[in-house]
C-alpha cells in the first residue's frame, strides 16, 4: 500500500510535467484569467513588451505579491518591488484559564494581550530573458515569533492552460491556501480552516485554465509545512496535493479570489471547488525529545499531534499519514460574498513508540461566512460561523462578527475589528487568533496595508 502511495504520487506529476511539455505547441495564450486583477506585463512575441494584455501575478498562494513600484524594465530583464504590513492590536480573554484535554487532563492556557507589528512581507519580483519566465523572491517577518526568512519561487507561463512552477508554495488542502490572502474578512483565517489545514513547502507546481472558467492546481511538495524544518530532518515522503475550482457565471471571483464584493459585481459571480492532500508527516525529531520539531498537526482538543502524551500518557508518534479534502463554495452580488466550505481531515497509520489506542482519527469542519458591503469600497461588515465535529465529540465551535474601514476606497488600506467567541479551540498558534483550548472572546484591532 505504501509503495502504491509513493508510485501514484509521482505518476500524478509526471502526467502534469509532460502536459506542461506539450502544452509548447497548443495554441497562444492571447486572453489570461482576470479573477486576479493585480497584474504584471506579459509578451505576445519573445522580448516584446506589450501593456495591452496582463498576466495575472499569480505565484504561490499567500506568497503573491501586490502591484508594487516598478524599479527597471527593458526587454529583458524587469525588477518591482512590493510591501505588506501588519499592525495588530490581539486580546484573548479571560485572561486565566485551563482547559480539560480528550484525555481529562487539565492544561494551562497562555493567553495573549499585545500589540505588534505583527507581519512584513517585501517582494522582489520579475521577469528574465523572457516576459514568460517570473521570479519571486519574498522576505516574511513575523513579530510575533521573531522569525524573518527569505524564499522564493520561479515561475514559467508556457499558455493560460499551463503554468509550471518551482519554490516555495502551499499544499492545496483548504481554499484559503490558493491565493485570497491578504483579502479575508480579517487579518487571519478562521478557526475551521486553521484547526485542520496543512502550510508551505518546498515544492514543484502545475496550475492554469484548461478548459474555459476551470482551473485546476497540482503540488508536489517536501511536507505539510517546512515552517522550522531543515532539509537533514526530512524524510524521502513527498506530498502531493490537487485542487480545482469553477467560476461558471463570470469566470471570475475578485482579486485574488478573494472574500468579500468590494468590486460589486451586478452579475452574480459564483465559484465551487474541491481540494485533497495526502502526507506522511513526521515529528522531524527524535521521540526521546517531548517536544516535536513539527507543529502543523493539532488534535481537535488543541493539542499537538506529535507531543509526547497526546494520544496517550509517555506515547509518541514518529510518523502518521495525514490525509485532507474539502469542498467550498461561494457567491458574490452587489456587495453580498457569502462562502461555505467543508473540511474533512483523517490521521491513520501510526508509527509510534507504544501501542495506540485509536488506528484513526477523523475530523469534521465547516463555516459559513457572509460579508456585505454596507456603504460601497467603504466599510464592509461580516459574520462567520464554524464548527468541528471531531473524533473526541468536543464539538468546537465560534462565532465571529467584524468590520473593515477602506480609508482609500481601495483593498490596498484597511483598519478592521474582529471579534471572536470561541469555545474549545482545536487551532492554535503564535501567529493567527487562537490558542489551543480557549473558550472566551478574543478581540482584535488591526491595520493592514498592501502595495
Amino acid at each position: 500500500m505504501k509503495t502504491c502511495k509513493r508510485v501514484s504520487a509521482h505518476l500524478f506529476f509526471t502526467i502534469g510535467l509532460t502536459l506542461s511539455i506539450c502544452s509548447l505547441f497548443a495554441q497562444d495564450d492571447a486572453k489570461y484569467d482576470v479573477y486576479d486583477t493585480t497584474t504584471l506585463s506579459t509578451e505576445k512575441y519573445p522580448y516584446e513588451i506589450n501593456t495591452e494584455k496582463s498576466l495575472p501575478a499569480e505565484t504561490a498562494g499567500e506568497y503573491t505579491p501586490g502591484k508594487g513600484f516598478t524599479i527597471y524594465q527593458n526587454k529583458l530583464i524587469s525588477l518591482n518591488l512590493s510591501f505588506y504590513g501588519l499592525i495588530r492590536y490581539t486580546n484573548q480573554l479571560p485572561a486565566t484559564q485551563s482547559f480539560t484535554d480528550h484525555l481529562g487532563r487539565e492544561r494551562a492556557i497562555d493567553t495573549r494581550h499585545d500589540i505588534q507589528w505583527h507581519r512584513t512581507f517585501i517582494w522582489a519580483s520579475g521577469y528574465f530573458f523572457t516576459q514568460r519566465l517570473r521570479y519571486t523572491i519574498s522576505v516574511w517577518g513575523l513579530g510575533s515569533t521573531g522569525q524573518t526568512l527569505l524564499f522564493g519561487n520561479m515561475q514559467y507561463q508556457f499558455n493560460k492552460a499551463f503554468r509550471l512552477g518551482a519554490g516555495i508554495g502551499p499544499n492545496l488542502g483548504v481554499r484559503s491556501l490558493q491565493g485570497p490572502w491578504p483579502y479575508f474578512v480579517g487579518t487571519d483565517r478562521q478557526m475551521a480552516e486553521e484547526a485542520l489545514r496543512p502550510g508551505f513547502t518546498g515544492g514543484i507546481w502545475l496550475n492554469g485554465q484548461i478548459l474555459p472558467k476551470f482551473h485546476y492546481w497540482l503540488m508536489l511538495g517536501n511536507n505539510l509545512s517546512q515552517l522550522g524544518i531543515n532539509n537533514t530532518q526530512m524524510t524521502r515522503h513527498l506530498t502531493p496535493s490537487a485542487s480545482v475550482w469553477w467560476m461558471p457565471t463570470t469566470g471570475e471571483f475578485g482579486p485574488r479570489g478573494g472574500y468579500g464584493d468590494f468590486e460589486y459585481h451586478t452579475k452574480p459571480a459564483t465559484r465551487f471547488g474541491a481540494s485533497i492532500n495526502h502526507a506522511r508527516e513526521d515529528r522531524f525529531n527524535e521521540v526521546s525529545n517531548p517536544n516535536p520539531a513539527e507543529t502543523q498537526i493539532r488534535l481537535s482538543d488543541g493539542v499537538l499531534f506529535f507531543e509526547t502524551g497526546a494520544l496517550g500518557d509517555d506515547i509518541t508518534i514518529q510518523r502518521t499519514n495525514y490525509d485532507i479534502m474539502s469542498f467550498d463554495a461561494g457567491v458574490k452580488y452587489k456587495g453580498l460574498h457569502v462562502q461555505t466550505e467543508f473540511i474533512r481531515r483523517k490521521l491513520s497509520n501510526f508509527l509510534s513508540d507504544k501501542p495506540v489506542p485509536l488506528s484513526k482519527i477523523v475530523d469534521n469542519s465547516f463555516y459559513v461566512t457572509a460579508c456585505y458591503s454596507l456603504i460601497k469600497r467603504k466599510l464592509d461588515v461580516y459574520g462567520v460561523y464554524g464548527k468541528l465535529i471531531d473524533e473526541f465529540d468536543r464539538k468546537p465551535w465560534e462565532v465571529t462578527g467584524g468590520m473593515s474601514f477602506f480609508p482609500s476606497g481601495t483593498r490596498s488600506l484597511r483598519i478592521n475589528l474582529h471579534v471572536i467567541r470561541i469555545e474549545k479551540s482545536p487551532a492554535g498558534s503564535t501567529f493567527g487568533y487562537y490558542i489551543g483550548g480557549q473558550s472566551g472572546t478574543t478581540i482584535s484591532l488591526s491595520t493592514d496595508l498592501l502595495l
